[in-house]
C-alpha cells in the first residue's frame, strides 16, 4: 500500500489518493456549522475523488454548549470517549457526560449529543461502515435541544436537510480547544 498525499483545502489536510497516512488532529481539515459544531473526520468526503475509510468511520467532533449531533440510530456499532461535559440523549433518556465518559452505542441504540458546560465538548466518534444504515426517529427529548427529526425516517438526506450545512472552516472556537 502506497502513502496518500494529503493537500489543504484551506481548512486543513485531507487525502488526496488513497494509501496511508499520518496527520496530526490541530493540522487535519475540519468542518464547522453554528449549530453543530467542528468535526475532524480524517477522509475526503468532499474531494474529486472522494476518498472515504470503507470499513471504519472516526471522526473528532467539538460542540460548545448547545451545538447538537442529530439523534439518530445505526445498524453498527460505535463508541465515543469524551474529554468535556455534554449531554447526551440514550434510548428516550437525558444523561450527563463528565470528562472522559466512554458511551458505547450497540446496534440499533438511539443517541444524539449536545454540548453542555463552559468548555467544548470533544468527543472522539469511532464506529463500523459494514451495515445497512441510520435511522432517525423522534425524540421528545432530542427536541428540546433542537436535535431530532420532526418525521421519523431512514432517509439521510431528509434528516439533514432541515440542518444547517457544515461548511469547510477552520472552526472559531480552535483556540479554546484542549491540547493533545
Amino acid at each position: 500500500m502506497r502513502e496518500s498525499r494529503l493537500g489543504d483545502y484551506g481548512s486543513g489536510l485531507a487525502p488526496v489518493t488513497e494509501g496511508w497516512f499520518v496527520v496530526n488532529v490541530r493540522d487535519a481539515e475540519r468542518w464547522s456549522s453554528q449549530n453543530r459544531g467542528a468535526r475532524c473526520s480524517f477522509e475526503s468526503d468532499y474531494g474529486d475523488p472522494a476518498i472515504e475509510f470503507a470499513q471504519l468511520g472516526i471522526n473528532v467532533t467539538v460542540l460548545e454548549a448547545g451545538q447538537t449531533i442529530l439523534y439518530h440510530a445505526q445498524a453498527n456499532p460505535g463508541g465515543f470517549p469524551g474529554r468535556v461535559r455534554g449531554v447526551h440523549a440514550t434510548q428516550g433518556e437525558q444523561r450527563s457526560l463528565g470528562p472522559w465518559d466512554f458511551f458505547h452505542a450497540a446496534p440499533w441504540t438511539e443517541h444524539g449529543f449536545v454540548g453542555a458546560g463552559e468548555r467544548p465538548c470533544v468527543i472522539v466518534m469511532v464506529g463500523s461502515r459494514s451495515g445497512p444504515g441510520v435511522h432517525h426517529p423522534v425524540s421528545e427529548i432530542a427536541a428540546r435541544h433542537g436535535a431530532s427529526v420532526a418525521e421519523e425516517t431512514s432517509d439521510c438526506r431528509q434528516a439533514n436537510a432541515a440542518l444547517e450545512r457544515f461548511g469547510r472552516e477552520r472552526p472559531s472556537n480552535r483556540a479554546r480547544l484542549p491540547s493533545a
